[in-house]
């Protein structure tokens, strides 16, 4: 006659195996998940690059055109902006102080996306002789968020190293993947704000070749190197990553 298993131990084995069921298909969901997202995330980078590929074929119409009429192909404002902090804190007006705690610029090299509006466009002519600034490309976004990018999760930095991160980031808003991240941020889509509160300021260091002393606090109109450089902010953050 074989011997009587406790009830207890009947007990402890159901509740394991059913602890193991259970493990086995969160496991098999979240492979599942995991799976679905990386398909989204391929949809949406291909849906954009398509989308890109659209507007710059637009552009290049627009200005034949334009030549071929005798006039010229205006573009229109620039609605991004990236600034660079470029000098420390000794010397800083209260007023420039305040205004860089707005755009997150608190240590030097912090750079920060902007969206650029009659107020902001105010507020960057007040702070130009501590900051630099211009409009970034596309690539130039894209280089940023994968090289550089980190995500405010409960207060902390945490590197974007997964699409789960942005996920649980911003994914209330439709954000799920570094695709849709650098098209929100882009284009200054509805949700820029949740997007761009999302990343933590980017921590750049010194560029090659260093900034110069003597122009470092003069104008980039005159030679130096502070305040609106336009499109040349994307050679002096190619040289900063």
């Amino acid at each position: 006659m074989a011997p009587k298993v406790p009830e207890s131990v009947l007990k402890k084995q159901a509740t394991q195996a059913k602890i193991a069921e259970q493990a086995k298909q969160a496991s098999y969901e979240a492979k599942q998940k995991k799976r679905q997202d990386k398909k989204d995330a391929i949809a949406a980078a291909e849906k954009y690059a398509a989308e890109y590929k659209a507007a710059d074929e637009t552009a290049v119409a627009n200005r034949r055109q334009a030549k071929a009429d005798g006039g010229f192909y205006v573009p229109a404002m620039p609605k991004l902006a990236l600034i660079i902090r470029i000098r420390g804190t000794i010397g800083v007006s209260p007023k420039a102080k305040k205004i860089m705690q707005l755009f997150r610029l608190r240590q030097i090299h912090n750079a920060t996306f902007v969206k650029l509006n009659e107020s902001t466009i105010r507020m960057l002519r007040l702070i130009e002789p501590y900051v630099t600034y211009g409009y970034p490309t596309r690539s130039t976004v894209e280089k940023l968020i994968y090289k550089r990018g980190f995500g405010k999760l409960n207060k902390q930095r945490i590197p974007i190293a997964d699409n789960s991160v942005i996920q649980e980031g911003v994914g209330s808003v439709g954000v799920n993947c570094c695709a849709d991240l650098i098209h929100e941020i882009y284009t200054v889509g509805p949700h820029f704000k949740e997007a761009n509160n999302f990343l933590w300021p980017f921590k750049l260091t010194s560029p090659r070749g260093g900034f110069s002393t003597k122009t470092k606090l003069v104008h980039f109109l005159e030679g130096g190197e502070a305040g609106n450089r336009g499109e040349e902010v994307n050679k002096l953050v190619k040289r900063m990553i």
